[in-house]
């Protein structure tokens, strides 16, 4: 029986140690800014995974721009630079959002990727009245409630170097796409796509989302961890968001903790866990990078793709 494994194995502190030195261009306040809730996550823990992560990035981007200027001379014209893109894929709760946001800070800070665009996937899902329509809403957040050709299209667009391409939006407090909003794209350095769907692939069609990037993060962790986190974040979610009158989820706003918690652990057994182990979870070894937490939502082991 083959030994192989696709991927290098690293513990947090053999990771540690390929920062290299680079600096930590982040403060404190700004980390407490990109948090998620209920995601604990510490500048120690900035420097240990992300630092090095980022140094990896950097590299592998600076070959691609290094290729890029290489290919135009070859082909002796003056093609526009081509943006490098990062997908981040992972389960509802697990800190995929986050673990965005402090790379998107992150690699801006380096000189040769200044511009350093995200959106994710959310605001790709159909609106409420055609999940309805199409009795999907308790399948939100599985491939079917993606307008999947309208985010390939978008990233192609960037990816194809146009000057400004729109992305819907998305509102957690209203469940739904924000009709007269958009997020524009101004052909960034790189972009971050963040979403639970990015990896996955679609045995109907011949071009899949995955294939626009140029490099790709799984956040990873224990099944029974993450549906604590959901549960967690569900209550923190029932004192705060949850009150809004405008809150899709405002019935659940006077429930009894004991409720709460059965509210969420039902959620997340119907759809969550289900969309997990059917279309997440199958995809993890797809990705260039895993990231493995622990149950503190620090990252243990980190899993490199070989060349």
């Amino acid at each position: 029986m083959s030994s192989y494994t696709p991927y290098f194995e690293f513990d947090r502190k053999e990771w540690a140690s390929l920062r290299n030195h680079a600096p930590l261009p982040l403060t404190e306040e700004e980390l407490e800014n990109v948090k998620g809730i209920n995601v604990e996550i510490s500048i120690d823990e900035v420097e240990e995974i992300y630092l090095p992560l980022t140094r990896l990035i950097n590299l592998y981007v600076k070959a691609s721009q290094q290729l890029h200027t290489a290919t135009t001379s070859f082909l002796k014209n003056n093609a526009k630079k081509v943006p490098y893109i990062i997908g981040i894929a992972g389960s509802v709760a697990v800190g995929k959002s986050t673990t965005a946001r402090i790379l998107q800070i992150l690699l801006s800070r380096w000189d040769n990727h200044r511009n350093v665009g995200l959106v994710t996937t959310d605001g790709f899902l159909y609106p409420n009245a055609i999940l309805e329509k199409n009795g999907l809403m308790k399948r939100k957040g599985f491939p079917e409630s993606y307008d999947t050709q309208k985010l390939i299209n978008f990233i192609g667009d960037v990816k194809a170097g146009k000057d400004k391409v729109e992305a819907p939006v998305y509102s957690h407090l209203t469940y739904d796409i924000l009709p007269n909003e958009v997020q524009t794209i101004c052909n960034p350095d790189i972009l971050i796509v963040e979403g639970v769907n990015v990896l996955q692939v679609d045995k109907e069609s011949q071009i899949f989302v995955s294939d626009f990037f140029d490099f790709s993060l799984y956040v990873d962790a224990e099944v029974r961890d993450i549906e604590r986190w959901y549960i967690e974040r569900f209550l923190l979610l029932q004192e705060t968001a949850f009150q809004d009158t405008k809150s899709y989820f405002g019935r659940f706003a006077n429930l009894s903790k004991e409720d709460a918690i059965k509210q969420a652990a039902q959620i997340w057994e119907e759809i969550n866990l289900m969309n997990l182990l059917e279309n997440i979870l199958p995809t993890k070894g797809r990705a260039n990078i895993v990231l493995k937490k622990g149950s503190n939502h620090n990252v243990e082991n980190i899993f490199l793709r070989k060349l």
